[in-house]
């Protein structure tokens, strides 16, 4: 299964808009695992991600940072496959 990370922090309401659409991508047939990552909850991601957020990975690659790449990320999800059969 493709793996989606979104780094985040709490009140982040671009990082709310990135998710809400990866989730809209779930509900077109689209299929991974997303996972949401405080970068509070350790101080390497707080220096790494701050002012970058929201930052998303698809399987390990960085695909999107500040404002989600829509068009980047669905690319990502076709190249790795990740759609329903």
């Amino acid at each position: 299964m493709t793996n989606v990370v979104v780094y985040s922090r709490p009140g982040c309401h671009l990082c709310e808009e990135a998710i809400a659409a990866l989730v809209s991508l779930h509900q077109e047939g689209y299929r991974f695992d997303l996972h949401e990552i405080d970068i509070e909850s350790d101080g390497l991601l707080l220096r790494r991600h701050l002012e970058r957020i929201p930052v998303v990975e698809i399987d390990g690659r960085e695909v999107s940072e500040l404002t989600l790449d829509r068009a980047g990320v669905r690319n990502m999800l076709d190249t790795v496959e990740a759609w329903s059969s």
